[in-house]
């Protein structure tokens, strides 16, 4: 099968990622073997490219927002069938026993495995992944559409909820790529009105096409006080700037797997009268489950930009460069279309 694959970790440029011929996979059990048709680039790919997420397997195919049919079966699965059409998240697996697993917060498992990460995810033309992680993706989106939903749906939807938001509630929303575009029209079919702050004026377009109240520069401060904010955004110093524009009781999520370094926070102008400051961990198969729901509901409708599967590495290039306006999404096989 074609794949790319993580060699050498650095600078992303137009062959960082290495491509090639790799064994087909074989499901072992209860596992699926999926063709994949399309998969979304997340900024969490460019940093394990790049080395801020150090590779976990040596030679390890990124990409977890990937959209398949099932191609085989493992012994033992009998949730799907051939031919269904799946989809493979950030999540690839969890213990099952530890105290996290067992308390009903599986993102915290003290042994996860992660598509993409330690295990081979969808840049290739074939991949596996457990039938028990495997998500079923609804008919109201082409392959393209759905590939985002996948992680950047989900965190978005994970960060939403912990970051809060009352009903009727203002939130903030700092960088405005893939989650956070999905993220907000969520937060504004739930009656929230939405302020968006990122460096980028077509993502600012996009944002006040989609209903948001107001959109301006990442260190802006929003015109009114904001009762919960997320951060999606990998810069540190957007934490205080964030902090600083919540009213009293505000809530901030910080959705990144990884951030830059946060600068020294003033208790007084930044925390205190009970603003809190949380991380966003993964997410639950209950998260992915409950935002296929509410995504097929909305209907949500991402915004994506599409590149052929040999264009991996400049599909990375224009992430980094913030040229990619909502979601990049490779093409990997004959997909679905609407």
């Amino acid at each position: 099968m074609r794949a790319w694959w993580v060699d050498d970790p650095g600078p992303v440029r137009i062959d960082r990622l290495k491509g090639g011929e790799r064994p087909d996979p074989v499901p072992g059990q209860g596992e699926l073997l999926l063709a994949v048709k399309a998969c979304g680039v997340c900024r969490t790919d460019l940093h394990l490219a790049e080395g801020d997420l150090q590779p976990r397997a040596s030679g390890v195919i990124p990409g977890h927002e990937a959209v398949a049919e099932v191609a085989g079966l493992g012994e033992g699965c009998t949730k799907y069938r051939i031919g269904d059409r799946v989809g493979a998240a950030w999540l690839g697996a969890t213990c099952g026993a530890c105290r996290f697993c067992l308390g009903g917060r599986e993102n915290l498992c003290l042994h996860p495995r992660f598509t993409g990460w330690d295990l081979d995810g969808g840049y290739a033309e074939f991949m596996v992944v457990k039938e028990d992680f495997a998500y079923a993706i609804p008919d109201a989106f082409s392959d393209e559409e759905a590939a985002p939903l996948l992680c950047a749906g989900i965190i978005g939807y994970r960060a939403l909820r912990r970051a809060a938001v009352p009903r009727g509630g203002r939130l903030g929303i700092y960088g405005f790529g893939a989650s956070a575009h999905l993220a907000a029209q969520i937060a504004i079919f739930e009656g929230a009105e939405v302020y968006v702050m990122t460096r980028s004026e077509n993502a600012r377009r996009l944002a006040l096409a989609l209903g948001a109240v107001f959109a301006g520069d990442s260190l802006d401060r929003p015109p009114v006080s904001l009762d919960s904010a997320i951060l999606f955004a990998p810069a540190g110093e957007l934490v205080p700037v964030a902090l600083r524009a919540l009213d009293r009781g505000g809530t901030l999520a910080v959705a990144g797997i990884h951030l830059s370094d946060i600068p020294p926070l003033k208790y007084g102008e930044e925390l205190f009268q009970e603003r809190q400051l949380r991380s966003v961990t993964a997410n639950t198969r209950q998260d992915g489950m409950e935002l296929m729901e509410i995504a097929s509901r909305i209907p949500l409708r991402p915004a994506t930009t599409a590149y052929p599967f040999d264009e991996a590495n400049k599909a990375l290039m224009d992430l980094a460069a913030d040229r990619v306006t909502g979601a990049a999404v490779l093409r990997i096989g004959n997909g679905r279309g609407h």
